[in-house]
């Protein structure tokens, strides 16, 4: 498929010799192979919703279309209404859809309602609550200006601006800017498909007794969530055992099916880690070890023509290096042109013990002191197996590669989890 990662570098990267990608160069050399899968295809403007552009719209026409008023009230050409105010014949109405026809003769004024054209002649709107209407007259109170209370032609767009740029993930914000420009269809990159699986002879499926030594997969759950949030198509294929042969039915599988496959266990060091020795047939690895804290075994590479993200097996690395690695890498597979996460300056509440050499995710809570400033706290126990530390967090306080142990009253960087998708 396109989709899949452009050749690495010759003489990659030997991970069984490599103690670690700093956390950006990772992302970086990543990001760099990856190319959406095509073509682009067309879409009814209703079925747009979450999808990627994959060219510029330009604004057909102006946006308004016409020089029109912003509220209620009477439209007016200024200088007829001078400091002191003025009193005004009202010679119509218009309505947005129905303009007042004539232009506006000198002294004369049009009651107007929001969105009506200005007639040919009116420079301004006098707000309704600003007026006293008597009969055929309107008298107009003082401090009147030329262009106060209206909406200029091409104010928002104007004609062959680019309204909206390839990259650009649809909104509802951006639907209604599209339906403004008349738009029935757009040209999008098509959702991506993602297969993913576990891999490990402890795990067992939700609702199974547990043996002697074995645990519930949680990390499917946990990876389903997070896929549909992105609005990709979720290729579930279970758990997979340690043996050798069925992991490589399974990532044949799942190949030949998706754009990515994404997998949980099976990447560390360990005898029974069959993925590496798979990997180096079906495909290539580009790298395999992160220099971070919790998810230092993450893998990435190509399996076949798709894209591959061999996740650790600890619950929380497993979310960690999904939100650090594969969302960013699906977001630039999906088309998304900017795919930074949101980063935000926080004063930590504790002592937060690192030593320099890699990066560390703490999970955290933000919260805002009485003047206002953001303030973020640790959730405690911050193990790789503690997932519930996720479920009481709401952001990850990240600790960079050089720093070291962080003291009450320091600014760090958050990434607040409300920003990841």
């Amino acid at each position: 498929m396109s989709g899949a990662p452009r050749p690495f570098p010759s003489g990659g990267l030997d991970s069984c010799d490599w103690d670690g990608l700093r956390v950006e160069e990772a992302r970086q050399r990543m990001l760099q192979t990856l190319t959406p899968p095509g073509p682009p295809v067309m879409v009814p403007l209703r079925a747009a919703l979450g999808r990627v552009l994959a060219e510029d719209v330009r604004a057909r026409h102006d946006v308004p279309s016409s020089t029109n008023s912003a509220m209620d009230g009477y439209a007016v050409r200024s200088a007829d209404v001078p400091g002191e105010g003025a009193s005004l014949r009202v010679v119509g109405q218009a309505f947005a859809g129905h303009p007042y026809g004539a232009s506006l003769a000198a002294g004369t004024c049009v009651q107007i309602m929001t969105g009506a054209p200005l007639p040919p002649g009116a420079d301004a709107v006098v707000p309704q609550e600003q007026a006293q209407h008597r009969g055929e007259v309107v008298h107009l109170g003082p401090g009147l200006r030329a262009g106060q209370n209206v909406r200029l032609a091409g104010e928002d767009l104007a004609r062959d601006q680019v309204a909206l740029t390839a990259g650009t993930r649809l909104r509802p914000a951006e639907l209604g800017l599209l339906a403004s420009l008349g738009c029935a269809e757009v040209r999008t990159h098509r959702p991506l498909r993602v297969a993913f699986f576990s891999t490990g002879d402890e795990l067992r499926s939700v609702g199974q007794a547990l043996g002697p030594g074995e645990i519930y997969d949680s990390n499917r759950y946990t990876l389903y969530g997070m896929l549909q949030r992105l609005g990709v198509e979720v290729l579930d294929l279970g758990v997979v055992r340690d043996q050798p042969d069925a992991l490589r039915a399974a990532f044949t599988e799942a190949a030949a099916a998706a754009d990515a496959v994404v997998t949980s266990g099976g990447v560390s060091v360990g005898e029974a880690d069959f993925v590496r020795r798979i990997l180096a047939d079906l495909g290539e690895v580009g790298f395999w070890k992160i220099a971070m804290k919790p998810g230092r075994p993450f893998a990435f590479g190509r399996v076949g023509q798709a894209a591959f993200f061999g996740l650790p097996g600890n619950p929380v690395a497993v979310m960690v290096t999904f939100y650090q690695f594969v969302l960013p890498a699906l977001l630039h597979l999906s088309g998304v042109a900017d795919t930074r996460p949101l980063i935000i300056p926080a004063l930590a509440q504790d002592r937060l013990r690192k030593k320099p050499g890699r990066t560390e995710f703490v999970r955290g809570v933000l919260a805002q002191d009485p003047a206002g400033h953001w303030t973020v706290r640790s959730v405690g126990r911050q193990g790789s197996g503690i997932l519930s530390s996720m479920s009481r967090a709401d952001c990850f306080v990240i600790l960079p590669h050089e720093g070291g142990t962080v003291e009450p009253g320091d600014t760090v960087a958050v990434q607040p989890f409300a920003g990841l998708v």
